[in-house]
């Protein structure tokens, strides 16, 4: 028996604006609406909306709730103040990544973490495995929905549905009970896409409505509902890893360069810290690093890299740029060949074509 795929609160609205759904982790989700460039180029020039209500909503409360945190994740959480967001990992004892997410300060000692949709259950054991004395931890997925308004003119649309001046709202803090379309909502500038923009959590019932309203209030401006084949493009091209792809088990956040969520020197150990510190001491095996084609054809990914007759690593993610039109990955690779001009070839349909290591992010927002 065919396991039915799950569905987000907004899935029977996807039809009225022409959504294509496909199977994505066992959700029903849409790849896009019109085509992955126009609504690429949409969330780049104008706005974009997105449901993400997949995505899953964890709660940590209690009085020892900043030392769980601590002991869980590689980011130093004590930085963040409340009604911030800070990005971070959890990782196993090798230094693998079990996820990445986001830590929700929402009150002294209540945080919400925001985890991607295939690992929901996978971090809620892991994390209950590790619960301490002091430390609630809620799956409170199903009480959420969520969607992400992205783009330079994100600002401007959301702003006409609610009084709260959205201005004050800065890049990773958050608003708790913002009125959105008539809808208490938690609003965070965050996002997926290398652009400005928010990401609006409220109930199930509230996002339908609030679907709707932005499509209607950012019609003029030219915002359009975006599926997952766009939000791919536009995390990819600004260089923003994807759990499975360019995170993993058995990919530590040092080798896929987001160094910065790896805090050695904070006070409390953590899981994987030990492993995190050798690769740090000693270097790390594999570096992620930007590809693009001189022969014709897409660095798709899974594809092997070689240099001469040496395997030296494979393509994490890969496409062709929809605005750019180049053909271009991000690769895992044997770090002593990881150097920005270096000469390679990637295995394309059995067949070797020459590309070139390149400086990444491919895309970067004026600001």
């Amino acid at each position: 028996m065919v396991n039915e795929l799950k569905k987000t609160p907004l899935f029977d609205t996807y039809a009225q604006y022409g959504g294509k759904t496909i199977d994505f982790g066992g959700w029903a989700l849409p790849v896009q609406f019109s085509s992955i460039k126009a609504e690429h180029e949409a969330v780049r020039t104008k706005a974009g909306l997105f449901d993400v209500s997949h995505m899953g909503e964890i709660y940590v409360k209690g009085s020892e709730s900043l030392a769980y945190l601590q002991n869980l994740v590689t980011n130093d959480v004590s930085k963040v103040a409340i009604n911030q967001t800070q990005y971070t990992t959890m990782c196993y004892e090798n230094g693998g990544v079990v996820d990445d997410l986001l830590i929700y300060r929402m009150d002294e000692e209540v945080y919400l973490l925001v985890v991607n949709a295939a690992n929901i259950e996978k971090d809620y054991q892991w994390m209950v495995e590790h619960q301490i004395e002091g430390v609630d931890i809620i799956n409170a997925s199903d009480d959420f929905a969520q969607l992400a308004l992205q783009g330079p003119l994100a600002e401007e649309i959301l702003q006409k549905l609610t009084d709260t001046d959205l201005n004050q709202i800065k890049a990773f803090r958050l608003m708790d009970e913002v009125i959105i379309a008539g809808h208490k909502s938690i609003v965070s500038r965050t996002g997926y896409t290398g652009e400005d923009g928010f990401e609006i959590y409220a109930s199930p019932e509230a996002a339908v409505e609030q679907w709707a309203a932005i499509l209607q209030a950012g019609e003029e401006q030219g915002v359009v509902p975006c599926g997952l084949g766009s939000r791919d493009t536009l995390r990819f091209e600004s260089c923003l890893p994807l759990y499975g792809q360019e995170l993993s088990a058995t990919i530590s956040p040092l080798e896929a360069g987001i160094n910065f969520v790896v805090k050695l020197n904070k006070e409390q150990d953590f899981i994987g810290k030990a492993a995190l510190l050798e690769q740090k001491e000693q270097g790390v095996p594999r570096k992620s690093i930007g590809v693009e084609m001189i022969d014709k054809g897409i660095p798709r990914h899974g594809y092997k890299v070689f240099l001469g007759d040496q395997e030296i690593g494979e393509v994490t993610t890969g496409t062709q740029s929809p605005l750019t039109k180049r053909n271009i990955g991000l690769a895992l690779v044997n770090a002593d060949y990881a150097v920005v001009g270096q000469e390679v070839e990637v295995e394309i349909r059995n067949r070797r074509s020459k590309a070139i290591f390149v400086e990444t992010p491919f895309y970067k927002r004026q600001k």
